[in-house]
Order: structure tokens, then sequence, then C-alpha cells
């Protein structure tokens, strides 16, 4: 079986030394495995979000992909594309924001982080927060799910956005699938050692705080940031804890596990900070070296690269497409063409059909709905804990048989294996309810499910 990979970066800056040891690596050397699939992209919509310098967009979109292809992405091998140029994207995201819970955004870690600095501040828990931000989980599971990844490498703190995107893609599933999974659902990929890298000043390497290095600075710039990561006061000769130790950390990603073993032995023995620091430079330098210079070609000739890119969205659009217009088919978005006149007893038949829809609440619970011809809600079932469950409870009344459907008040519950599974809405009298008793008994007869 082939494996799906995805995975994406930002364009909002230069490329630093955790991007790469945290995805972008990782991704490349993923790419190159048997039986493979790999899809990598520009997060350029998601730049949006955070950046309003069209100027730095831009610029760091021509850098990260050059970074790619100077890291050893091979685009014949993979499918390497911009977000932006992908018009598949941003719909398939409405469809899924139209069955993402608000509640399932609520809990984002950025969204929160936002919120929770405002009230600190005294400020309007929403203040200044976009759309953007707000339903940046959404979006990243249009990525995603678009084109079907099975594994998605992130860092730790971009996990929620893929569970998130499993749960969105699994409502979607439950709502419009009826019997057909459009959607699999991803699975998070971590490489435990470099998952979230230090920067210079011990925190995660990030350009907001401004404590990276530069992935394809000149070795003299590099050398210079190197000697600016934060150590402790230990002195030459005295032994140093290699586990508490950020530069470690940083040597660890990029060194074989002889040499750090070799550099964790002799922090141990009291090797000083200045020695250590010019073993990381060396280790760096002698990886890049030759990634620097090919980096600096391709900055050179942006044409290139976007052929580079057009080609491929050209191979994603491929796939996107045609899956888009299955969904589209799902939802209902059909072209009247499609339509075929049907014969009078066929088309009798088809008003009186229903179906039935399953879904799964915010909660985890599962529930299903029995729906007329017209729309109108028959029954609403009881919440299940799982799905399982729920489809053996509608599968069964499909299967139809006398009902048994007791009328409580100014509604109607219907019962199976002296148990009530559903109920149906609340009437403004008990002729309304009894007009919908009959009409559920005869939805209960042949149903499409």
């Amino acid at each position: 079986m082939t494996t799906r990979i995805l995975t994406g970066i930002t364009t909002t800056g230069t490329p630093h030394l955790g991007n790469f040891a945290g995805a972008i690596g990782p991704a490349i050397r993923a790419s190159q495995q048997p039986g493979v699939d790999s899809f990598y992209f520009l997060a350029d919509y998601h730049a949006l979000i955070k950046c309003d310098d069209p100027q730095r967009i831009q610029r760091s979109r021509l850098e990260i992909a050059a970074t790619w292809l100077a890291g050893g992405l091979d685009p014949d091998n993979v499918t390497f594309y911009r977000q932006s140029d992908i018009p598949e994207i941003p719909e398939l995201t409405w469809l899924l924001t139209c069955v993402a819970g608000k509640g399932l955004l609520n809990r984002a870690h950025a969204y929160k982080a936002s919120v929770d600095k405002n009230l600190e501040n005294g400020e309007d828990p929403d203040a200044g927060v976009s759309m953007g931000l707000f339903s940046y989980p959404v979006l990243m599971a249009a990525d995603i799910l678009m084109f079907n990844a099975h594994r998605v490498p992130v860092g730790r703190d971009q996990v929620q956005h893929v569970e998130m995107a499993r749960d969105i893609g699994q409502r979607f599933n439950h709502l419009f699938g009826q019997g057909k999974e459009f959607f699999t659902l991803p699975e998070a990929v971590i490489e435990e050692s470099v998952a979230t890298l230090p920067g210079l000043d011990g925190r995660k390497m990030s350009k907001s705080y401004d404590n990276t290095i530069p992935l394809f600075a000149s070795a003299r710039d590099m050398k210079d940031a190197i000697s600016r990561i934060v150590t402790d006061s230990r002195a030459p000769g005295e032994a140093k804890d290699p586990d508490t130790s950020h530069l470690f950390t940083l040597f660890q990603a990029f060194a074989t596990p002889v040499q750090a073993q070799t550099l964790r032995d002799d922090l141990l023995q009291g090797l000083g900070w200045g020695e250590a620091k010019q073993r990381l430079f060396q280790l760096l330098d002698g990886q890049l070296a030759a990634p620097r210079e090919r980096y600096h070609e391709l900055l050179a000739r942006p044409a290139d690269l976007e052929d580079i890119l057009l080609a491929g969205a050209a191979k994603a659009r491929h796939t996107a497409t045609p899956f888009l217009e299955q969904l589209r088919e799902a939802v209902g978005l059909r072209s009247f063409r499609n339509i075929v006149q049907a014969a009078p007893e066929v088309a009798k038949k088809a008003i009186k059909s229903a179906r039935f829809v399953s879904f799964r609440e915010q909660d985890g619970s599962f529930r299903f709905r029995l729906l007329a011809a017209d729309g109108e809600q028959l029954l609403l079932s009881r919440a299940f804990a799982d799905g399982k469950s729920a489809g053996a409870v509608s599968k069964q009344l499909q299967q139809g048989g006398e009902a048994d459907v007791r009328a409580e008040g100014l509604s109607y519950h219907l019962w199976l294996e002296g148990e009530p599974v559903a109920e149906g809405p609340a009437f403004a009298d008990a002729q309304a309810r009894d007009a919908a008793i009959l009409r559920l008994r005869a939805a209960l007869a042949p149903v499409e499910g």
C-alpha cells in the first residue's frame, strides 16, 4: 500500500535551522522512501493570517521554495506546489467550515493563547483576533484532507491541528458519506529528537522570538549566531549536563548517534562551551555548505522556481479537481444537466423516499437522523457511544417491519427491542403529531440508506 505524506511551511520569513530539522529535513527524507507518495507545499494562504507585508510574503515564498529544493527535494518524485495555486483548497475550506463546530475551534491553541493574552491585559477576549486566525485549523484541515494524506509530519505544537482535521473529516464523512468514506483520517508524525528545536535563548526556535539561526546564512553569520547560544556558567574542566543544554540539543538534531555520544561524553568530562560551539559550527557548516550554494543559485533564477511550482500545481490539481467534484455532489451542489427526468411511477417513489444521516456530536457521541424526501426531520436518535452502535440501530430500522411508535405529549418516540432509540420533534398540536407519525411509518417501509 502506498502511504501519502503531506506537509507544508508557512511563508512568513527566512527558513531557519528549526524549520529544517523539524519539518523540511524529515519530509525530504520521507519522500525518498519506497512506497511513499509525497505532497509538499508552500502555505502562503496561512501566511496572510500572520503577516500583512506583501513584500515579506513574496520574498519568503521564494526563499522557502529554494530551501526545499536545495535541501534535496526532487520535484519529479513528489508533488511540490504553492497552496495559493490550488483554487480547490479555499472551496474545500468552506465546505469543511460548514461542518466544523465552533466549540472545536474555540479549543485551538493559537486562538486560546490570543484570548488569554487579551484577558490578562484587560481587553475584550477577541480583540485583534481575525477570522483567519480563528478558522486556521479548518484551512489546515482542507490542506490535509484534499489529498487524503495518511501521515502529516509536524512539530508538536501542530499536532492538535492534525487531530482537528481528523474530527472535521470524520464529521463530513458521517453527514454526507452514506456509507462512503470521502476522507482518509490523517496521523501526525513527529521525530521526537527534533520535534521542537531550541533557539539561541533556549525557547523554541522561532522568528517571533528573534532567536533563530538562519539555515543558509554565510559561514561567518552562522558562526556568529552560534556564539550567542545561551549556556550556563560552568567553566572549562567542570562537568556539564548535556540533557539540559540547548547547544547539545541543536548538535544532536544534526549529528549521527556516534557524534552525539562523543560530544555528550566530552561535556560530562568538562569540555568548554566555546569548544562545544565550535564543534556545532563545524558540523552544521559541513552539512550545509553544498545546499547553501545551491540555494543561492536558485534564488538567482526565480523564473525556474516558478516553472517548477506551476508544474507541481498542475499535478496537485489533477487529484484535487475531480475529488472536489465528488464532494460538491455529496453536499448537493450538483449540475442541473445531470438531472434525469424520471418516469411518473419512479418520480412518485422518489417523493416518498427518506434517508438516514449519521453524524458525530462535539462531545464525541454518535447519532442519526431520519429525513423525509423534503428534508423534514422525522427522527433524531439518542446518543450512542460509538458509530458502530448507531449504525447497527439505523440499519435495523432500514430493514423495515412494524414500527413501534409511541405518542408522548406533543411528540413521539420510536422503540426498538424494549427501549426508546429515537424521538420526533415537538408539534403544535396532537393532530400535527399524528400526521407526522403516519409519515414516519410510511418512511420506515422502503428507506434509502
